[in-house]
């Protein structure tokens, strides 16, 4: 495998929103994603999305009333959420600007932990997405 080529998807994460098609395209202009497909409904939603960032699939479709629950930010995290992994330092700073330019809600701006580079937002519709420098089984620094 070249490194150009994205890593095998072993894991999707599933959202529903309420206004899908506008998450869908949010997703695309503030985090980078690819859709890859998009099923729309019979009322202007989504009933199967599938957006590509690298290794990292989401699945989006249309809550279509059923009015899911988003948890609230409570201090630093929701308690539930997305954690994506980026190359380097500048990834990070890169998708923190392009997000809170797009409407993210800002929660970390990008810094250092004891682990890692990471940075935290909230899309329009409260799901955290936190981006950081993640290699499993390597010390980060």
């Amino acid at each position: 495998m070249t490194e150009t080529t994205p890593r095998p998807v072993a894991l999707h994460l599933l959202l529903a929103y309420r206004d899908a098609p506008a998450a869908l395209r949010w997703l695309e202009r503030a985090f980078g994603f690819e859709t890859i497909n998009e099923f729309p409904d019979d009322h202007g939603g989504i009933t199967h999305a599938e957006a590509r960032r690298d290794a990292a699939v989401v699945v989006v479709f249309s809550d279509d009333g059923a009015g899911y629950d988003h948890p609230v930010l409570r201090g630093e995290t929701t308690g539930r959420g997305a954690y994506l992994s980026v190359p380097d330092e500048a990834a990070v700073d890169a998708v923190f600007v392009t997000a809170t330019a797009a409407g993210a809600v800002p929660v970390w701006k990008p810094h250092h932990s004891e682990w890692n580079y990471r940075c935290r937002v909230l899309d329009p519709e409260g799901n955290e997405w936190t981006f950081a420098i993640v290699k499993p089984g390597e010390a980060v620094y």
